[in-house]
């Protein structure tokens, strides 16, 4: 499977990476390389799922932002395969250039893309949006920002969620560098407070019913997001159980004579216990991804499928970088140390949707049906 990817390019990555970390700055550098490679151009899932995997093994917090764009590329792909060519100036945009960003997420709504707290009202020349975004990914770059907000009709009829398209020169707009987390810090997904900023009618791609939906546009939304999210996470568990073992053959033991420590018996196990769960990662990205490019119908499954494996692949990576935290002792504790920062990178995943909470409650609907 090509891949813009270079030993040379993922090296100065990872290179690049811990700087991004120490001074909380965006990875500015790497994006402009990744640019010029390739990397943000439309592919297949799975290929785009492969190289999240692979990137996030050398900068985390460059595979996580670039997520984003991937995401609505992947949609703007979908669709066009589906003959829906309602997204191709996406992808005419991403040619020319423009990168793409989301704004979905705020604080307390627990609901995220079926419902909104951002408030939305019909103007001349398209809608108006009016609330504040958290978690904006890739802030100081996006030219195109994909937003949702609710739409409530004055005569009272059935309130709407608008999706749309903001251009990074739109008037109110107003970004707060706030962004200062324990880890992904690189990521820069500064506050966004929007106050009457237009989405123009060209822009707006969807007006759907609030609540939950398996609207074509939605479930690739979904499909994307979950699949390259649970990619980045298997990649930082990729580079945990590289890193584990790297010390197990460096480290020596002292009650076992000076001997290597990969020669301890309950390092082996360890070691071992890691990479076990790791391995069962690889068949269900693999198929899910697989599935998608392939136009397989799984009907509403698809929604717990999608949440399971990116609820399975945080799960994972968190376990496998917590194994190899133990494995390499103290000297990982260090800030400095790259298992340290990883082991902060991974805590990020439990805060993307779908949450834990919402994952089990799709699950239980899959299986018991809606609550009455």
């Amino acid at each position: 499977m090509a891949t813009a990817l270079s030993t040379e390019l993922l090296a100065r990555a990872r290179e690049r990476a811990p700087g991004y970390d120490a001074t909380n700055s965006f990875f500015s550098e790497d994006l402009d390389e990744l640019r010029a490679a390739g990397y943000l151009a439309p592919r297949s899932l799975s290929a785009a799922s492969a190289d999240q995997r692979l990137l996030a093994a050398h900068a985390p917090a460059t595979a996580l932002g670039l997520t984003m764009h991937l995401v609505w590329m992947g949609v703007a792909r979908d669709l066009a395969a589906a003959g829906d060519t309602s997204l191709q100036w996406v992808l005419d945009d991403a040619s020319a250039g423009e990168l793409f960003a989301f704004a979905i997420s705020e604080a307390g709504n627990d609901r995220v893309m079926s419902d909104s707290l951002t408030r939305v009202e019909k103007v001349d020349d398209g809608w108006a949006f009016t609330g504040t975004k958290i978690f904006t990914t890739l802030s100081p770059a996006w030219t195109r920002l994909g937003v949702l907000g609710r739409h409530d009709p004055a005569d009272g009829s059935a309130p709407s969620i608008v999706h749309g398209f903001l251009l990074r020169d739109a008037a109110g707009i107003d970004i707060t560098p706030d962004w200062n987390t324990l880890g992904m810090r690189a990521t820069q997904s500064h506050t966004t407070h929007l106050e009457g900023a237009v989405v123009t009618d060209d822009r707006v791609v969807r007006i759907l019913p609030v609540g939950p939906t398996a609207e074509p546009y939605t479930l690739s939304i979904a499909a994307s997001f979950h699949t390259l999210i649970a990619s980045v996470y298997a990649g930082i568990a990729d580079r945990a159980l590289e890193l584990a073992v790297e010390s197990a053959h460096r480290r020596t033991s002292l009650r076992a004579g000076g001997a290597p420590q990969a020669h301890d018996a309950d390092i082996r196990w360890r070691l071992a216990d890691a990479a076990l769960a790791l391995d069962a990662l690889a068949p269900q990205l693999q198929a899910v991804a697989r599935d998608r490019d392939a136009g397989v119908d799984r009907g509403m499954r698809w929604f717990r499928d999608l949440a399971g494996l990116k609820h399975r692949s945080v799960e994972t990576a968190r376990h496998v970088v917590d194994q190899a935290m133990r494995i390499a002792g103290g000297g990982a504790y260090r800030a400095t140390a790259e298992l340290s920062r990883l082991q902060r990178d991974v805590l990020a995943g439990i805060y993307h949707p779908s949450d834990t909470e919402a994952v089990h409650a799709t699950v239980a609907a899959d299986l018991l049906g809606p609550l009455p």
